[in-house]
């Protein structure tokens, strides 16, 4: 399982989700992450709108395996849900 996270800088939920993926990564829960920073990469909201299918008011947004999870809410729920935390 891929997760990908699009935040911005200066985002404390971007590092939170950062910080799950790393954790899930290197305790093999996931194959791994990638982090997509919308402002070096000049993703606009607009942009992950087309992608998502709903308004994005926020990030980070969060995918896994190409799936649209949500924000860090709801992927640490995810998480929790699919019982991938590291013991």
């Amino acid at each position: 399982m891929i997760v990908v996270i699009f935040g911005r800088p200066g985002c404390p939920f971007c590092v939170r989700a950062k910080e799950l993926a790393n954790s899930l990564s290197d305790a093999g829960r996931i194959e791994g992450y990638r982090y997509v920073d919308i402002h070096e990469e000049g993703i606009t909201k607009a942009d992950m709108e087309k992608t998502i299918g709903k308004p994005v008011t926020t990030v980070p947004q969060i995918f896994v395996d190409q799936t649209h999870v949500g924000g860090f809410t709801e992927f640490d729920q995810y998480v929790r849900d699919n019982e991938l935390m590291p013991a």
